[in-house]
């Protein structure tokens, strides 16, 4: 599916709305298109060494080992890696990674960044792993996306305890996520200055990352962005030390 396209973006919309009952086929989706996009921007993933940061049930690093890369999984949450995880998974904080510097040609961290309390220093972290000259991929949810509240959006709008009593009384069970605790009110504009303001990266684009048009003007419209972009795509690029 040519990215981006209207047919792509539909295709993963039905993805996503089976999420819950289908996670298989929805993160098998995704994976395939995110290391897709990787691809479009740095070639072939084939002998490069890539690291999932935060890549829960290895469905990111299963794609890139499909296609020749050397992949390993970072994950701090054992919950998260289900019962069959990736052989060599690791249990890690993003924090702090058991890597050495510049060990990676690609770090990779797909919707991980808004269940951090402290993104700049997940992004720091990021960047210390990556070879000079390597890719850094990072989306995440942003807090005034219509999916800001996970799986209790879009009623997040209307306050996160709020939204999450709803999903109770609607479900009968509490909502995975907690504001504050798991998951963190992360803009946009806010995120931008923070990389464009470091001296360790430079940013390749920062677009929508599932939008079939217009996917980097939007990134660019102050205000509009936070509700419109959906999920932010940056594709950085690790600086010569």
């Amino acid at each position: 599916m040519r990215d981006p396209s209207f047919r792509r973006s539909l295709a993963l919309f039905r993805a996503f709305l089976h999420e819950q009952d289908d996670p298989e086929a929805c993160y098998s989706l995704l994976a395939r298109d995110a290391v897709d996009q990787v691809e479009s921007y740095d070639g072939p993933v084939a002998g490069r060494t890539v690291l999932d940061v935060g890549g829960g049930g290895g469905y990111f690093t299963g794609e890139f080992r499909r296609r020749g890369a050397n992949a390993f999984l970072f994950e701090p949450d054992l919950a998260e890696l289900g019962e069959k995880p990736p052989d060599s998974a690791v249990v890690a904080d993003g924090y702090l990674l058991p890597v050495r510097d510049g060990a990676a040609d690609v770090t990779f961290s797909s919707n991980v960044l808004e269940h951090v309390a402290d993104p700049e220093t997940f992004l720091s972290e990021l960047a210390r792993v990556t070879r000079p000259g390597g890719l850094i991929y990072v989306s995440f949810t942003n807090w005034l996306s219509p999916w800001g509240g996970h799986e209790w959006a879009p009623w997040h709008y209307f306050g996160a305890d709020r939204a999450r009593a709803r999903y109770l009384r609607r479900t009968g069970r509490p909502a995975k996520h907690t504001l504050g605790e798991n998951l963190f009110a992360v803009h946009i504009g806010s995120t931008l200055r923070q990389v464009r303001a470091r001296d360790d990266v430079t940013v390749v684009s920062a677009r929508s990352r599932y939008w079939p048009f217009l996917a980097e003007a939007v990134v660019k419209a102050p205000g509009i962005r936070e509700f419109a972009t959906w999920n932010l795509l940056l594709i950085l690029r690790r600086c010569p030390t």
